[in-house]
């Protein structure tokens, strides 16, 4: 039986990713021909089908949902080869998602810093960390940066830094005290981030089993929205300091002190068999190095 060629997992995970043999064929530099003898061989070869067409697009079977992380593997070994014994070699395009506190408030300075040349090469996409572990399941992402301690077991997890959550009030907030009163933040109209984001996750986690009754919600999927919607007198809400610290020394909002500090865990996420790709393995290395 013939060996298994790089061409044809290219191929399939292309086809996995696109949904469609032209633009497969396209990113491949290929003919539309050619991806699609590439893929019957290696249906012939492990003599099963690997994809079911609907609605005139490719979706992965059982099979195919099997030998996706395997292949992806063997690629991302196959570019680690050249890396190490061709420096020359570019290390590809990495597809980087972040949530949206890193995104706004930390990625501008990554991107000043020695991460530069990786991230200048790099497609960045922002959503909430539900969101981007999903594109990371979908092998859409490479790497995702996330605010959330709920991880989907199957994604490898590497802890980053710390991130302090503040709880904001209106300027005007007259009832704010040095110890909080969870009967009062009750009475409060609360604007959060909406469910499944790093953010909310905070507040239902931390905040919301302490009040003594169930508040009025907006609900905004903007963090810059969330913090002017407290500095217009809306509400109140808990958010990364990240985000609110210029609000802070502005006079625009004030902090009502938590009876400890709270903190949450960023984390760099990504397919186990995406870890050993050169450009991914690179970007968490000089991320694990960069500590403001």
């Amino acid at each position: 039986m013939a060996e298994i060629s790089l061409k044809q997992l290219k191929a399939f995970c292309s086809v996995a990713i696109s949904g469609n043999l032209g633009v497969s064929a396209e990113q491949l530099f290929l003919t539309r021909g050619a991806v699609s003898q590439a893929i019957k061989g290696l249906e012939e070869q492990l003599q099963t089908e690997l994809f079911e067409r609907r609605q005139q697009r490719l979706y992965l079977n059982r099979q195919g949902q099997l030998l996706r992380p395997l292949a992806q593997q063997m690629l991302a070994q196959h570019q680690s080869i050249l890396g190490l014994f061709l420096p020359g070699e570019s290390m590809g395009e990495l597809r980087l998602g972040a949530s949206h506190t890193i995104g706004n408030y930390l990625m501008p300075n990554l991107l000043a810093t020695s991460l530069s040349p990786l991230l200048k090469q790099a497609r960045i996409s922002l959503g909430n960390s539900a969101q981007l572990q999903q594109q990371l399941l979908d092998y859409q992402l490479d790497l995702a940066l996330v605010e959330s301690e709920n991880i989907a077991p199957s994604l490898q997890r590497l802890l980053w830094r710390q991130d302090e959550m503040v709880l904001i009030a209106p300027p005007d907030s007259d009832w704010l005290a040095e110890s909080i009163d969870w009967e009062v933040l009750s009475r409060q109209r609360w604007v959060l981030r909406e469910r499944h984001s790093g953010s909310r996750e905070q507040f239902d986690y931390h905040l919301a089993p302490k009040l003594t009754a169930t508040p009025p919600i907006t609900e905004l999927g903007s963090l810059e929205a969330v913090v002017r919607s407290v500095m217009a007198g809306i509400g109140v809400s808990l958010v990364s300091r990240l985000a609110c610290e210029q609000a802070l020394q502005q006079g625009l909002v004030r902090q009502q002190p938590l009876p400890q500090p709270l903190y949450r865990r960023l984390s760099l996420v990504c397919q186990p068999g995406s870890a050993a790709l050169p450009v991914v393995k690179a970007t968490i290395e000089a991320l694990q190095c960069v500590t403001d």
